[in-house]
């Protein structure tokens, strides 16, 4: 029974009346809902999957509950849990045959172009379907985790349709399928193991999960990148053949751009993983570019665009400019160059690459250098810029590719003063080389032609040679033109003027609004901020009338923008005015506006700029990209230039002649109290590096006095060794005294004896002449302690000196005082033994003497002989202790020199210590004082600047409240957290009185 009905499901002939789908898929519904058996249910999830494209409406709606069961209850059959998820896949996807054609077209292409419009309305009934059954599915969270569960299994028929299942999850409701996966334990992760599969399919079909997943969501970005993201995509990118690759090639790039883009940390991650170093390969091309396939061009397209993220003027300057330089040390930038300048490349890989090149130099001085220097291939060699600013000023090239070269050329002069001023020269009659063509003839060229389009781009591009470069506006005014044959030159700026004047008596170019346009923002941005240039403006008499005319004449929509322009130029002219003409001083050119045009009605044309729907495109980003030539009509910079002058212009107008004399007096007097105020800053803080190199100074001589001191303290520790070992020797020395003359009287009466046991005559005139020599040793010895007593006299009453002339380091010479007093007691009292010791051996060689005189005695026995040969042996063993005492008595006197010279070098340290002490306290007290004289100078200046404000608020001012410049110059300056400004300012202890009369 079971078979017949599967057979008449998959298209057997059945007996009774055909069953419709819904029914059907009804009964098989119930099969898988209730069969025990693992087969039973297997076939009909196979069933429902072989409907569920025809059926797909019924499938979902009633099978998908299910099919979800079966993933969660059947894990250990993986066909059963491939045909559940093809099931799912086909339900949820909105067509799987235009998700493939989808992600084997290029890029660039568009979506449903030339799509019928029944077509159109079934796709999107389909996609409504899509999402209704992706909510279903996500409306459990888990269902997601089940499915990053089921991508571990590495069966095919389970981790392939996985993937694109989730993959369309993500095309449906990506932002809540992100958040699933990100809060899901190792979820990225288990997404990342798709990439290390060696199945090509899952490895592909994972690179577009990837894609989806990274779509908008940096947290999940960062992740992947530090996944290892980036070495394992430019590992595929290599092995697939880099650019000749396939559309691998192109998933990989897209994950990348996807990964990069919009992502400092990711990006500062790519560039410290020096994988930048690895894009070089990627643009190295050979000399025959022939015959480039449609997805190389797709893929370089890409890689141009990855180069382009990293260097992008919306990232942050700084790693902007760490990226620039990596490209230049690699080689990239040299590269990209290399295809700019090659033949055959297609047209929008050059237009691409000229764009990548612009943004890699801008605002890079290294590589505006190095972009400066390159040559095309030519014969005669010619720079590169020459040979773009060609195909710039030159109709017949497309239009994306001339917006690309001024691009470039734009890049090229951004902060580079450098560069402003090599493209100004080319214009300067002193270095026109006639046989040569240079970028200032082909921008001349371009600025008069008779195309309108090159009319502006050669304006724009002028403009940036002068863009915030008053040396080279002034520069500028030297240009001179020859017009025609038999007529004196004119300058630039009076050509460009006579364009715009004379309009229909020059070809009628100055009628062509895109012309016109270019022309008015390159004088607004020559003579902005250049009162020479202002002068020379105004001197043309017919100047004025122009603008004053083209703004007060009542024309039509496309003539508005012009009389803006003219308004902002006549503006520039008033701010900007350095009253050196007498007809065109500030004052009668607003006397002027007020009765031609009127003050109420100039202010209104002026805001005819900014309103400008074209305006605010072109303020958005600095490359120039336009739908249409037509559309060409604003550049970036002077976006900026417009919106800086816009508001001072117009207060300009208002302003009276009264107002603008207190103004410019009020002007005057806060330049003035500036200049005053640095000059107080200088001298501050010139005085503070001066107090804190006097305060290293104290610090090294404060350091020195330490170590003098722990040398006094050992030396005071080696004289008290000194001293015990000559305790030790005394004691010595009284026991052999005692034992001497306990045996004087048996040595008196035994004197016979010791002439016959040897003591002879010679002996004992040996013996004097050693007691003569200790003798002369006694008298050196008291000769020395004499003199070293008149020097510690000496070194006494200097330090008593010092002592009263030191101040705050007297007590410091009283304790050196106090240890070279107790020093020479201590010396004294070493002299004072030493001198008892010499007594003490002078009797015993005078009772040696003695003996040696007394007569002999016959009836002595044998035994007293025996006694004296004992004391002969005890007299000689302390002649021999005399000689050691007098070896060690001799090193003491030479210790106790050095020690006396080490003292007095500390001595006279400490007074030189002592006397720079004083002068730096003396200057510490002079520098405080100046301090003190400083700050009343700028309490004064302060109180001067409330009575101008004061003025300025009485006249009807707006004063902005400032905090005074000692108070802000202050390291440490903070605002108060309960009186926030402009109440009351707080700085190391001082109160700026600007709002309630205090002063510092």
């Amino acid at each position: 029974m079971t078979m017949n009905f599967f057979r008449g499901v998959m298209g057997g002939q059945p007996a009774g009346p055909q069953p419709t789908g819904a029914e059907t898929i009804h009964k098989l519904c119930d099969r898988v809902a209730s069969s025990t058996l693992l087969e039973d249910r297997r076939d009909a999830v196979r069933a429902l999957k072989s409907l569920s494209k025809k059926y797909r409406l019924e499938v979902g709606t009633q099978a998908m509950d299910h099919l979800v069961h079966i993933l969660q209850t059947d894990r250990s059959d993986s066909e059963i849990l491939g045909y559940a998820l093809d099931t799912l896949y086909n339900i949820i996807c909105n067509d799987e045959e235009e998700e493939q054609d989808m992600a084997a077209a290029p890029p660039l292409s568009g979506k449903h172009k030339n799509v019928p419009v029944s077509d159109e309305n079934a796709q999107k009934q389909e996609e409504d379907l899509g999402v209704l059954f992706t909510d279903k599915f996500l409306a459990d969270s888990e269902n997601v985790t089940l499915l990053l569960t089921l991508l571990e299994e590495f069966d095919f028929h389970v981790r392939w349709p996985g993937v694109k299942l989730l993959t369309a999850l993500l095309k449906n409701q990506c932002n809540q399928v992100q958040g699933v996966i990100l809060v899901s334990p190792m979820g990225v992760s288990r997404l990342m193991d798709l990439l290390a599969d060696s199945r090509e399919v899952i490895r592909n079909d994972g690179l577009l999960l990837l894609q989806q997943l990274t779509k908008g969501n940096a947290a999940i970005q960062k992740i992947v990148a530090f996944e290892n993201a980036f070495e394992r995509l430019l590992d595929i990118i290599t092995e697939e053949g880099s650019s000749d690759g396939g559309i691998v090639v192109e998933d990989c790039l897209l994950l990348l751009v996807n990964l990069l883009k919009n992502n400092s940390s990711n990006q500062n991650f790519f560039k410290e993983g020096s994988y930048i170093q690895r894009m070089k390969p990627w643009f190295e091309v050979g000399d025959d570019n022939s015959g480039w396939s449609a997805q190389k061009v797709t893929n370089l397209h890409l890689m141009l665009q990855l180069v382009r993220v990293m260097v992008s003027p919306v990232n942050s300057p700084g790693a902007t400019s760490s990226c620039q330089k990596s490209m230049y040390q690699c080689g990239l930038l040299q590269q990209l160059c290399t295809i700019l300048m090659a033949t055959g490349v297609p047209a929008d890989i050059l237009t691409e690459t000229i764009n990548t090149v612009s943004e890699v130099i801008r605002g890079s001085q290294i590589n505006q250098d190095y972009f400066a220097s390159v040559n095309a291939p030519s014969n005669p060699p010619r720079p590169a810029i020459v040979v773009l600013l060609m195909s710039m000023v030159n109709e017949r090239q497309p239009f994306v590719l001339r917006c690309a070269v001024l691009y470039c050329f734009q890049c090229f002069l951004y902060k580079n003063q450098k560069g402003q001023g090599e493209i100004v020269a080319t214009l300067l009659p002193s270095t026109i080389d006639a046989n040569s063509i240079s970028a200032g003839q082909l921008l001349c060229g371009g600025l008069f032609s008779a195309d309108s389009l090159s009319n502006w781009c050669a304006a724009v591009a002028l403009a940036h040679a002068l863009q915030d470069n008053l040396t080279q506006k002034e520069q500028l005014l030297r240009v001179q033109l020859a017009t025609s044959l038999g007529k004196p030159p004119v300058s630039l700026l009076q050509q460009c003027t006579n364009i715009l004047s004379q309009g229909d008596k020059i070809n009628r170019r100055g009628s062509k609004v895109q012309t016109r346009v270019g022309l008015l923002m390159l004088l607004c941005t020559w003579i902005s901020n250049c009162p020479i240039a202002v002068t020379h403006f105004l001197h043309n008499q017919e100047n004025v009338p122009f603008l004053t005319g083209q703004i007060s004449e009542n024309l039509g929509e496309d003539e508005r923008l012009v009389q803006g322009l003219c308004a902002l130029l006549l503006g520039i002219c008033i701010y900007y005015n350095d009253n050196s003409l007498e007809n065109y001083t500030k004052e009668k050119l607003k006397q002027l506006i007020e009765k031609r045009i009127g003050k109420e009605n100039f202010v209104e044309k002026l805001g005819f700029v900014t309103k400008h729907e074209l305006y605010s495109r072109a303020a958005q980003k600095p490359q120039p990209v336009f739908p249409s030539p037509e559309q060409m009509l604003f550049d970036h910079e002077f976006t900026k230039l417009v919106k800086e002058l816009e508001g001072v212009i117009t207060k300009a107008v208002h302003k009276t002649s009264e107002e603008e004399k207190k103004e410019e007096e009020v002007k005057k007097t806060l330049e003035q109290h500036d200049s005053i105020v640095i000059q107080y800053k200088d001298l501050i803080r010139d005085q503070d590096t001066q107090i804190q190199e006097l305060r290293e100074q104290v610090s090294t001589l404060s350091l020195n006095s330490e170590q003098m001191h722990n040398q006094i303290t050992q030396q005071q520790s080696q004289i008290q060794q000194h001293k015990d070992q000559y305790n030790i020797l005394k004691l010595k020395l009284g026991k052999d005294s005692q034992g001497l003359s306990s045996n004087q009287g048996l040595s008196s009466s035994q004197g016979e004896g010791a002439h016959v046991n040897g003591l002879h005559s010679e002996e004992l005139s040996q013996l004097r002449e050693e007691v003569e020599e200790l003798r002369r040793q006694h008298t050196l010895q008291h000769t020395q302690l004499s003199d070293k007593d008149s020097l510690i006299n000496t070194l006494r009453c200097g330090a008593a000196a010092q002592t009263a002339e030191g101040g705050a380091g007297g007590s410091d010479n009283t304790d050196l005082l106090r240890e070279v007093e107790s020093l020479r007691s201590r010396v004294q009292s070493q002299c004072a033994e030493i001198s008892q010791l010499q007594t003490e051996r002078q009797e015993l060689i005078r009772r040696a003497e003695a003996v040696s005189s007394a007569p002999a005695s016959s009836s002595e026995s044998s035994a007293d002989t025996v006694k004296v040969s004992e004391l002969e042996s005890r007299l000689a063993a302390q002649t021999t202790e005399t000689e050691r005492l007098k070896e060690e008595c001799r090193g003491l006197r030479e210790g106790h020199a050095g020690l006396e010279q080490q003292l007095a070098s500390a001595q006279s340290t400490v007074a030189i210590e002592q006397t720079e002490k004083t002068k730096l306290q003396q200057e510490v007290q002079e520098s405080k004082k100046e301090q003190d004289d400083l700050l009343m100078l700028l309490a004064d200046q302060d109180q001067k600047i409330l009575n101008l404000k004061q003025r300025l608020r009485d006249l009807g001012e707006t004063v902005g409240e400032t905090i005074c410049s000692y108070c802000r110059s202050r390291p440490g300056f903070q605002t108060t957290e309960e009186d926030p400004p402009p109440q009351r300012f707080k700085g190391l202890g001082y109160y700026c009185g600007f709002s309630g009369g205090r002063s510092c």
